[in-house]
């Protein structure tokens, strides 16, 4: 669907090469070989679009793409409800730990709800590989067939990814997104929740840097709790920057590779699914 997206007023723009701006995109910001001086940003010059020749056509052209996202979530969430799933959508920048975050769940409701993952990744099945054995249906997506690959699912990926599901089998639906702190969070997908998973290596300020993800979601999960001993991470700092663009957010501080504080994550998970009004599925005990 090509490196665009929206802002606070349906503002949509493109990352087209030679655009007076960019944005940070997972693991592939752009680096410049001249200093930086810091200035304040005028305000007459944000989402700026007056270069683009096109620049009216080019919105119009993406509010129906957006508006074509939005009609496939809906057609997802419909599926999901209709086969009593509930989907989590998880998100998070690049290396945050979000696969091993997933080891951790799928071990934990083994034999307790019957999980499906849709794993999303611009290439390889890496992810996916490291989720087999814990009994949960997975269904690869990748994204490579895009423009340079896709830095964000979107609701016709996660449809197409559906087909290797068998919905009527499952209770839950776990998506984990592709590595980006933008995009994927301006895509509804179908999902009942969205979740973020984030490491404390990433720092205090991304809250306030990156508010969209951290604005669209219903849990924070600060993962790598386990390096805090040999990191100058300010806590209490992410928290309030954290608590200025989702005020009141639920925070989990876990250790995905150690397991502290994963119950706290599980628990959150079984509530959210109850919140929904969701019936267990046969023959799985909903404890």
């Amino acid at each position: 669907m090509g490196r665009f997206h929206r802002h606070d007023g349906d503002d949509m723009h493109t990352h087209d090469d030679g655009t007076v701006h960019s944005h940070e995109h997972g693991d592939h910001a752009h680096e410049h070989d001249h200093p930086h001086e810091h200035h304040e940003v005028d305000p007459d010059l944000l989402g700026d679009h007056s270069g683009y020749q096109t620049g009216r056509e080019r919105i119009e052209v993406l509010t129906d793409i957006y508006a074509e996202n939005d009609r496939l979530s809906d057609a997802n969430r419909a599926a999901f409800d209709a086969a009593g799933v509930t989907c989590i959508n998880l998100m998070s920048s690049p290396g945050s730990g979000k696969t091993t975050l997933l080891q951790r769940t799928l071990a934990a409701l083994q034999g307790r709800r019957r999980v499906g993952v849709v794993e999303g990744d611009i290439e390889t099945a890496i992810d996916a590989d490291r989720l087999e054995g814990f009994g949960a249906q997975i269904s690869l997506l990748n994204t490579g067939d895009g423009f340079g690959g896709e830095c964000h699912l979107d609701a016709p990926m996660v449809a197409k990814a559906l087909r290797g599901l068998d919905l009527s089998q499952l209770d839950l639906v776990l998506i984990e997104n592709v590595g980006n702190l933008v995009c994927p969070a301006e895509f509804n997908v179908g999902e009942h929740a969205k979740a973020m998973v984030y490491s404390i290596t990433e720092g205090e300020d991304k809250p306030v840097k990156y508010p969209v993800m951290f604005r669209s979601v219903e849990v924070v999960v600060v993962n790598k709790m386990d390096l805090a001993p040999h990191l100058d991470f300010d806590m209490d700092l992410f928290r309030s920057n954290l608590e200025k663009v989702n005020p009141g957010v639920t925070v989990l501080e876990i250790s995905a590779r150690t397991g502290d504080g994963i119950d706290a994550w599980i628990d959150w998970v079984l509530a959210r699914r109850a919140a929904d009004g969701q019936a267990p599925g046969s023959g799985v005990e909903n404890t």
